[in-house]
């Protein structure tokens, strides 16, 4: 029995590295591409400036979206939206 657990204690490590080989190649692929948009931004950013020009005068120069990621590795989703003086805009 010490025999099979010996091959069966192998195994699981073999795995592990294995597993672990893997996250750091797939950690490293998704560093060198570039971040991909979303493809809802574009409409996201058309809704944004209906709603937004009913209060304020705004081009759609103004309305900025970005997607990023914090260090958590969540997705934060940044709007900005640039609002000019009266008479300014």
């Amino acid at each position: 029995m010490g025999l099979l657990s010996f091959l069966f204690w192998r195994n699981k490590k073999s795995a592990n590295v294995a597993k672990q080989r893997l996250q750091a190649v797939l950690a490293a692929e998704r560093a060198a591409r570039p971040p991909r948009r979303p493809d809802y931004l574009p409409a996201l950013q058309r809704e944004l400036m209906g709603v937004v020009s009913k209060y304020v005068k705004i081009r759609p120069s103004d309305i900025r979206i970005s997607v990023e990621r914090d260090r958590q590795q969540a997705e934060v989703l940044k709007v900005k939206v640039v609002l000019h003086p009266a008479g300014r805009g």
